[in-house]
């Protein structure tokens, strides 16, 4: 069996995003103002969701990567967070694209960039899991 290599969550520029989302969110709840284009499009309830995603998806995915447990339950906890961005960052794409069209472009493809960034690094985060749970079966 080939050696096990594992890409960490711990990336200068996966923190960055992370921590950057943690921020974000913690911007908005305490000035207790959304972006225009999240206003006009989202409904209260979602318009706390997206919140709630930007700061539980940054948590998550920082903590994943610094888990010092289990291995295989770091990238668990990591992919939750990813998934969560992944959420947050296309919801508020949608709203940015919806509300301004084209006039949208440099934010929402940068805001998109951040969501299919994120569904990239859930990918890679399932491979690594296989990868971990076939070395540990091999282990048997």
């Amino acid at each position: 069996m080939q050696p096990v290599s594992v890409v960490t969550g711990r990336h200068p520029y996966q923190v960055a995003i992370h921590a950057s989302a943690i921020v974000c969110g913690i911007a908005l709840v305490l000035t207790d103002r959304v972006p225009r284009s999240a206003a006009e499009s989202m409904p209260y309830p979602v318009q706390v969701l997206w919140v709630a995603l930007l700061v539980t998806s940054g948590l998550a995915a920082l903590v994943g990567a610094w888990w010092r447990g289990r291995f295989a339950t770091g990238l668990k906890v990591e992919l939750g967070g990813v998934l969560l961005l992944a959420g947050g960052t296309g919801m508020y794409g949608v709203a940015l694209f919806a509300v301004s069209g084209w006039a949208a472009v440099v934010a929402g493809s940068f805001v998109v960039g951040i969501a299919l960034g994120s569904w990239w690094r859930a990918a890679q985060i399932l491979r690594e899991l296989r990868h971990v749970a076939d070395a540990e079966r091999s282990l048997r």
